[in-house]
């Protein structure tokens, strides 16, 4: 009966400790690997939206940059006056708004004959924002010349090696500029794939996203213009100025082009869900520049959703990585995000630590990538912060680390409990055992009895050896 009860008393000891420590791991899940999901798979389904009629296309989530479609990505077109989404954002990384543009004469009459204008004078003088009005919204061809001048001290071709030099900073492969507002030239191509890149990066220009943007603007009477100019958005999902069929919900601009070796181009940005889009579709016949883009737009705002890397990645896993060393403390994730199918699971989502090259800035402490199906989806910067040692109540960050500078007792929180569930464990086995002898007594009585006064005897005999040794001793 000892050995059965010895037996039992073991197991559950062991059942309490087991439980105890399933529950430490689930409240604290600081060992588990960097990641959302145990594997890729490659079988991940990606929603197709089915024929393009445009010669190339791409979609791209602006926040994340994920591509979202593909098509001919890589073949070479002709932008025709996309391009000028480039030369706003070189003006406006370069310039200020309030610079005054001075429309030089081979600004003015460097344009082929017919192609877009607003009809500027020599030596006629805007704002430059006056001038990115011009360029953007009506796609006035001399305002594009002047931008590039101003910006480059007159000499146009050097505005040019920085709009290639910029492109080739954002990644493009395939791409080379030859002027600033796209006229035809057999040196001046792009891909679907770069254009995106760089519709991308103009947007999260707020200058150039704000103008974009406007449906409608009026340059004042100028030095060569009594009086004032009014301009519209040639984009018609976004402006009615010529029509309302094509107008869509939640679109926020873009730029249209044409000429007879281009065809139709288009880049259009639209929002719907927290969700921003830009799509680039190239050599598109008529109309079908609108009908592809609203196509995309309508099956990947359905099809698709957008997530933020903190919703499935914390502060407390980037630790338990040790990638970063004890500086994690005081690290925070970004406000990175990725694009899944609405049908996939986020826990087939991986996610990866990369850490910050030595040449990296102080602040960055590395990014955090998510792949879906072998796709990277998005990423996240990780940044050291500044935060004061009042925002760690505990003070469990060191002085070096940021920390308060004070004496502190740091508190393992993951120890504490461990310790009060063992105690728990050895209260439960307690109270286990009473009830167990209980039990017994309470079945075999006889034996209980005999096994009281055997006991009892003992307990005598023990004061009794006591008793006659303690005489001994005196």
């Amino acid at each position: 009966m000892r050995s059965l009860f010895n037996h039992r008393r073991s197991a559950g000891l062991a059942a309490c400790l087991l439980a105890g420590i399933t529950i430490v791991s689930l409240i604290f899940p600081l060992s588990l690997p960097l990641k959302a999901a145990a594997a890729e798979t490659d079988a991940a389904a990606w929603p197709n939206p089915g024929d393009v009629q445009s010669q190339a296309a791409s979609v791209i989530d602006v926040d994340s940059g994920t591509f979202l479609y593909e098509k001919n990505v890589d073949d070479r077109k002709y932008p025709a006056s996309i391009t000028k989404l480039m030369t706003a954002l070189i003006a406006a990384e370069n310039s200020s708004m309030d610079d005054t543009v001075t429309f030089s004469s081979k600004s003015v009459f460097d344009i082929d004959r017919g192609s877009s204008s607003i009809a500027r004078d020599v030596d006629e003088q805007m704002t430059m924002e006056q001038t990115m009005y011009g360029m953007l919204l009506e796609s006035a061809n001399e305002c594009a010349n002047a931008i590039a001048e101003h910006v480059r001290g007159g000499d146009r071709n050097k505005f040019v090696d920085m709009m290639n030099a910029k492109a080739k900073e954002l990644g493009c492969t395939n791409t080379h500029f030859a002027n600033p507002s796209g006229l035809p030239n057999d040196d001046h191509y792009t891909t679907a794939h770069d254009m995106a890149l760089i519709a991308a990066a103009a947007y999260k220009n707020p200058v150039v996203a704000k103008i974009v943007g406007t449906k409608q603007y009026t340059i004042p009477p100028t030095n060569k213009h009594v009086d004032p100019t009014n301009l519209f958005n040639h984009h018609q999902m976004l402006c009615n100025h010529k029509g309302s069929k094509w107008l869509y919900d939640g679109c926020l601009g873009g730029k249209t082009g044409y000429t007879s070796v281009a065809g139709n181009t288009l880049v259009t940005y639209a929002k719907r869900n927290d969700m921003l889009l830009a799509v680039v579709v190239l050599g598109a016949g008529n109309q079908c520049h609108y009908i592809d883009t609203t196509n995309l737009l309508n099956f990947y705002f359905a099809n698709y959703k957008e997530y933020k890397v903190s919703d499935i990645v914390n502060t407390s896993q980037v630790k338990s990585s040790g990638i970063l060393g004890k500086n994690v403390n005081l690290v925070e994730i970004g406000d990175g995000s990725f694009v899944l199918p609405a049908t996939a699971d986020l826990k087939d989502v991986k996610t990866t630590l990369k850490k910050a090259s030595s040449d990296s800035s102080d602040k960055k402490a590395g990014t955090l990538v998510c792949t879906y199906g072998g796709k990277e989806v998005g990423s996240a910067s990780l940044t050291y912060t500044n935060k004061k040692s009042d925002s760690y109540p505990f003070h469990n960050v060191s002085a070096k680390e940021g920390g308060s500078k004070g004496k502190s007792i740091r508190l393992d929180f993951r120890m504490i409990l461990f310790a009060i569930l063992i105690v728990i464990a050895a209260l439960v086995f307690i109270s286990l055992g009473t009830a167990r002898m209980k039990k017994w007594r309470i079945r075999h009585p006889k034996r209980a009895k005999v096994y009281q006064q055997d006991m009892s005897k003992y307990k005598k005999i023990n004061d009794n050896s006591r008793s006659g040794s303690g005489k001994k001793s005196k």
